[in-house]
């Protein structure tokens, strides 16, 4: 079997700054209050009046990874698109990926894990590489969560921790052994579902049930989330994950140099260095800057971690996420 290597990673993120000053504007809320929960200073929403898509981020992203990675849009083999997000209910963002770079009729695949969507996508890439059905695959996380927020006092408890972005990586077909991605971990459980969702509109509660219902204080069109269930949950499946990961190759705690955590929530990443015993340049956070872009969290967050220098050749990097579903994974890689 062959390995799977990353040779090019890009980030995109709207140019529109939103402060916690200016959430304090429309909702009541403040920056300490935000802060103090989540970490977040600011987040990157989408102007309406730009051209910025879940999908034309994505093309943003990937041309850079692309770029990076020394070979050209013909090279690449199939797409992977992981969003919660999508610009249309279907059909899903890979799609128009494939259209708007004017690429070959390769394939395209979306993912709907949220936040740990661009780990489950990792994997699906890693393991079409090793079996030997491509060569250079197109990973992208990409979010549009800000047209979708409740922007009122009523919903602040989550509209204040959500940001738009993408980012994206290319997976590479490689022969070197001991190097690239080393194992990936997946896991859900569905009990908790309801925990952190969307309830609709969806096929169950169509739109027209809902425009029948005329219910101004109906709810179910906005994200909800427990969010003491989530935090709970989130640093005990985090810490499993990484140690299955770690213990399969054989690694310790130690051993780590870079962990990039899904950037959910600040406290969640503190209180996992801190089990992992972890300083702080082995750990990377950005959610102050942009806040939580689920399935764009982890890719944007290594490729600033990268472009800064902070990852080497040969360091030992883990990528962990957890989310709704709940579902969670990491990947282990030797860079």
């Amino acid at each position: 079997m062959y390995n799977s290597k990353i040779t090019g990673l890009g980030y995109y993120v709207p140019e529109n700054i939103v402060t916690n000053n200016d959430l304090s504007s429309i909702m009541d809320t403040s920056d300490e209050w935000i802060q103090d929960r989540t970490g977040i200073k600011e987040r990157r929403w989408i102007d309406p009046k730009t051209d910025d898509t879940t999908s034309t981020m994505a093309v943003k992203a990937s041309k850079i990874a692309i770029d990076r990675s020394g070979l050209e849009k013909k090279d690449i083999d199939f797409i992977i698109f992981a969003t919660l997000s999508p610009d249309m209910y279907f059909p899903g963002g890979g799609v128009q990926v494939q259209d708007m770079l004017n690429m070959s009729t390769i394939g395209a695949l979306d993912v709907r894990n949220q936040c740990s969507g661009f780990i489950y996508a990792m994997s699906v890439a890693d393991q079409f590489i090793k079996t030997g059905m491509y060569k250079n695959i197109l990973v992208i996380g990409a979010e549009n969560h800000s047209g979708a927020l409740d922007k009122s006092t009523r919903g602040r408890g989550v509209s204040v921790i959500f940001g738009d972005g993408a980012g994206a990586a290319i997976l590479s077909r490689s022969e070197v052994k001991g190097k690239g991605i080393l194992s990936s971990h997946l896991h859900s459980e569905g009990k908790h579902a309801r925990e952190l969702m969307m309830d609709g509109p969806s096929t169950v509660r169509w739109v027209p049930e809902i425009l029948a219902e005329n219910d101004s204080e109906d709810q179910s069109y906005y994200p909800y989330m427990n969010g003491q269930l989530v935090f709970k949950n989130a640093i005990t499946r985090f810490s499993e994950v990484i140690m299955e990961g770690l213990d399969l190759n054989n690694l310790q705690k130690e051993d780590i140099d870079m962990l990039i955590p899904h950037q959910a929530n600040l406290r969640i990443a503190q209180f996992i260095q801190k089990r992992f015993k972890l300083s702080d340049d082995k750990v990377y956070n950005n959610i102050m800057k942009y806040g939580n872009t689920t399935a764009a969290s982890v890719i944007i967050a290594l490729t600033e971690a990268w472009e800064q220098g902070k990852i080497k050749e040969n360091d030992l990097v883990v990528l962990a996420a957890f989310g709704s579903g709940f579902t969670w994974g990491s990947v282990i890689i030797r860079w």
